[in-house]
């Protein structure tokens, strides 16, 4: 549909012999309006509301409202956002295909077309979460990991297939492809888009919604994208704008250069620990200035992965030579890149390095006082200066462990920088060394600290080739060294293309690698994501009969509590050369500027500094072993599918044919007895606590992921299909499957339920039965329902950070779960919560459960919900849990967010809403 154009905006752009019709952001004119000044993002947000201007979603007003954006002002002007495209991964794309599938019966069962439900925008998923570490350290793992992939995943995959030919628009990178945010940057982005209108090509920025919360990587093009529940996604794939508020931009100024010896992984852990204390949720970051230009393009795509762990919704970088240069290396077209310098230059998208546009907030940095960094043991934005990493680590396992704890050790103090000296000394961790003997005959001994996982693994890190190469020169030096990794350490090499094992290749550092032991396990989100696979059996008892605090290194972007693996209670994020480093010492308890890391084959001791490669070493391989033909190549065809793929037997027909006893692909229940309008919304009375949380607690706690205990609900269901605890899989494998799903929503080991006190995990306490015993959560949610009890979840600040993970809110909801209640939310939880219909309530300022004396053991009346039937929304409702009240604030943002909340969920608005059209 043609833009109304009120600005009168849409012109001609000649680009190499080519006419392109744009919508030009300098036509928005008039007193008070200021387009020239605007931060790069919103100017990207400004043409999206000229090219889809239709008088009703967007207004002639809405632009206006932008173009003379306040940045001192707190957001209060909804628009309607039309992403380009959706990006999806394989473990939130599965269940949004499902739904799909499923929003197209409920559409004929209520006698309209369901050829309306395919998507609008072009969809294009990756299946890249789905291999699991569980072959290693062998020239053989990758095709054994593989292998069994393929034999865990054969109904998903054959599901995906099935997508691919039923819906137009939506097409499937196969599996051991690579990393979907790594495919995003150097295949699909387009920087700037293009299509087909009545016989013209338009041209315009490209920008995506993705189903995972790093999507933000390729804010790094200077492409605006970021993460959605699948929700939300299958909205926008329908056609649906996304509403959102015009956000406050941080501008955030660089200046300077890279010291010698730092990362890109120290730059972004240093960037992120300042943003996360700045504060930035549901904001907009910029980087600009000088400096800008001194940042590879890896390196701010490695910076815009990790917004999710600082929270801003976008982490953007303008485009600039360095952008080009980055794609002519990546193979685009040469039109590609001249059409995206002239666009950007017309519409004052260019980076320039003296501007500085309007921000609400500034930050800076100066880039040569990054120093070299981890963060852990269970949070992204714990940064900890390698420095100090041993007495940090021996504080956090002090903390740990209590009381089980020795005297303090003198060295702890020399190994702090001189003005890091605690106040209180930390005292080293109480010896519980562990000898045993491995199954090749190799001598182990275990205690707290061990490092028993090392993977370089993850997006954020293995789009880098600068932290790659280092990594690789680092294992070359220790091996010719005489080093080798500890017998008990688990590693693995899981990259984000097949590049970068090319270009290993071609730098002929493979064999230093795989001597280390970190062959190549597969091409997808293994350890970062909870898929590390079995620890080494003796190793894993060892640490189980002695209750071991043992550390996983990783090069990933999340380490939160029982992601990576159960029984791993402490995880270290950091580049990918200082994970091979730890995967020599085998320990955290080391000071690696003062201590050896082993002893080489002269028996001389050798230290980090002998074998790190400098910048300039790691230049000249990258120069010399890198070239955009890798990329062309390697993306040839690469939705193709090598031949497992192309010869899975597919599913045929416009309407899916669902399997009774299938454990993968159920049926979703959303749609039972769905009418063409929806009821009127109610209050909340009669309800109880279902679970009492604290703060930060992330989406891994509320969303089933990683493996599925023995123990468990999920579990029991499994077993009761016939289905062998070695065929389990994992939860994100299973999320097309709600049975499997629900039972594992607040399963994770790690959650803490305050109203079962003693408990670690899914446990609560269930007030339908005398004496309100403890039970596990999705038990006593089963006999809630039965009873006809609403339930209530109260928790601290944070609630949902971590992942886009839309089961946190889909496994809500179908515990029965009424509303929530918190301090605070992370953005994408609480957008995914409204789109399944729950009520996101916040504590007032100030005020959480403690300080109001709510126990959990109260029955909640929560009033004034009902004002939305008369389409408005409540600033507050009252909430009376026994003889306490107060006023909770509601967190519905946007009129559209009530349109889905009295709807029931964002799936059901937009079914009803297609239903009529």
């Amino acid at each position: 549909m043609k833009s109304v154009d009120s600005f009168k905006a849409l012109h001609q752009l000649d680009v190499g012999g080519q006419s392109y019709d744009y919508y030009r952001l300098d036509a928005v004119r008039g007193d008070g309006l200021d387009v020239a000044s605007l931060p790069y993002g919103l100017k990207i947000l400004l043409e999206n509301l000229l090219r889809t201007e239709d008088g009703g979603d967007v207004t002639a007003d809405d632009i206006r409202a932008l173009a003379a954006w306040n940045p001192a002002a707190e957001p209060d002007r909804e628009i309607a956002f039309t992403p380009a495209r959706v990006v999806l991964q394989d473990f939130t794309g599965v269940p949004a295909v499902v739904d799909l599938a499923a929003m197209r019966e409920a559409m004929q069962a209520l006698g309209g077309d369901p050829q309306k439900i395919n998507p609008l925008a072009p969809v294009e998923l990756v299946i890249d979460h789905s291999v699991i570490v569980d072959d290693f350290g062998k020239p053989s793992s990758f095709e054994r990991n593989v292998q069994i992939e393929y034999e865990r995943n054969m109904e998903r995959y054959q599901f995906l297939r099935w997508g691919q030919s039923a819906f137009d628009n939506f097409k499937v990178v196969p599996p051991g492809t690579g990393i979907v945010h790594q495919v995003n940057l150097e295949h699909l982005a387009r920087v700037v888009f293009t299509r087909d209108e009545q016989g013209r090509q338009l041209a315009y920025p490209d920008t995506c919604v993705g189903t995972d919360s790093h999507t933000p990587m390729v804010n790094g093009l200077g492409v605006v994208a970021w993460g959605v529940g699948g929700i939300e996604a299958e909205a926008a794939m329908l056609g649906q704008p996304i509403s959102m508020l015009i956000p406050r931009v941080v501008g955030f100024k660089l200046t300077g250069q890279m010291p010698e010896g730092t990362t890109a992984t120290d730059l972004v852990l240093t960037i992120t620990d300042m943003l996360r204390k700045h504060g930035v949720v549901g904001k907009f970051v910029e980087f600009y200035g000088p400096g800008v230009s001194a940042v590879p393009l890896a390196n701010r795509a490695t910076i815009g992965n990790m917004s999710p762990e600082y929270g801003s919704t976008i982490s953007m970088f303008p485009i600039d030579d360095e952008t080009l240069r980055y794609m002519e290396l990546t193979g685009r077209s040469t039109e590609q890149i001249e059409l995206v310098r002239a666009y950007a230059q017309a519409q004052g998208l260019w980076h320039d390095p003296q501007h500085e546009p309007r921000y609400s907030e500034r930050l800076e940095l100066d880039l040569s006082t990054v120093v070299p960094s981890i963060a852990g043991p269970k949070r992204p934005q714990d940064r900890i200066a390698l420095s100090s990493s041993k007495p940090s680590f021996r504080t956090a396992v002090r903390d740990l462990l209590g009381d089980d704890v020795a005297t303090y050790d003198e060295a702890v103090e020399e190994s702090f920088p001189a003005s890091d000296v605690p106040s209180h000394k930390p005292p080293a961790p109480r010896k519980a060394a562990v000898e045993f003997t491995l199954a090749d005959g190799s001598q182990c001994t275990l205690d707290h600290g061990s490092v028993v996982i090392a993977a370089i693994t993850s997006c954020t890190n293995t789009s880098n080739p600068s932290v790659m190469m280092a990594a690789g020169l680092l294992a070359k030096k220790a091996v010719e060294k005489g080093l080798s990794r500890k017998p008990w350490v688990k590693t693995s090499l899981a990259p984000g293309s097949r590049v970068v094992t090319d270009y290993y290749q071609r730098a002929g550092l493979t064999p230093y690698l795989d001597k280390l032991g970190f062959d190549l396990v597969g091409y997808g989100c293994t350890t970062c994501i909870g898929n590390s696979g079995p620890l080494i059996p003796e190793v894993s008892q060892a640490i189980n009969q002695n209750d071991l605090a043992v550390v996983s290194t990783l090069s990933g972007n999340r380490n939160f509590e029982g992601r990576i693996h159960p029984e791993v209670k402490m995880n270290y994020l950091m580049s990918p050369p200082l994970v091979v480093a730890y995967a020599l010492a085998g320990t955290m308890d080391i000071d690696l500027y003062q201590e050896p890391l082993g002893q080489g084959s002269d028996g001389k001791d050798v230290y980090l500094k002998d074998i790190w490669p400098s910048a300039a070493e790691v230049q000249d391989v990258i120069s010399k072993a890198i070239a955009s033909d890798m990329y062309r190549d390697g993306y040839a065809d690469v939705f193709a599918g090598d031949e497992r793929w192309r010869s899975l037997p597919t599913p045929q027909g416009d309407r899916f044919e669902w399997q009774d006893d299938s454990t993968y692909v159920r049926k979703p229940p959303y749609f039972i007895d769905l009418k063409r309008d929806p009821s009127p919304v109610t209050d909340i009375r009669g309800a109880r606590v279902l679970a009492k949380l604290g703060d930060s607690v992330t989406t891994d706690h509320i969303s089933p992921a990683g493996s599925i205990a023995r123990m468990s609900p999920a579990a029991t269901y499994l077993m009761e299909h016939d289905v062998k605890p070695q065929d389990f899989n994992s939860y994100g494998s299973r999320r097309g499957n709600h049975e499997v799903m629900i039972r594992g929503t607040f399963a994770n080991v790690r959650l803490r339920n305050q109203l079962a006190p003693g408990t670690e995990g899914g446990y609560t306490r269930d007030f339908t039965q005398d004496g309100a015993p403890v039970a596990t959560i999705y038990d006593a949610s089963r006999n809630y329902l039965n009873a006809a009890v609403p339930l209530v979840i109260l928790a601290g600040k944070e609630y949902g950070s971590g992942s886009s993970r839309d089961w946190a809110a889909k496994g809500t909801v179908l515990l029965g779960v009424r509303a929530v209640i918190a301090e605070s939310y992370e953005r994408i939880h609480r957008s995914n919560l409204l789109g399944m219909g729950v009520m996101p309530l916040q504590f007032p300022a100030g005020q959480n459960a403690e300080t109001l004396g709510l126990t959990g053991d109260e029955v909640f009346d929560i009033e004034g919900i009902t004002a939305l039937n008369q389409d408005k929304i409540p600033e507050k409702v009252k909430v009376r849990a026994g003889e306490i009240e107060f006023e909770a604030l509601v967190r519905i943002d946007t009129p559209s967010e009530a349109h889905y909340y009295r709807h029931g969920g964002i799936m059901q608005y937009v079914l009803r809403g297609l239903l009529k059209a």
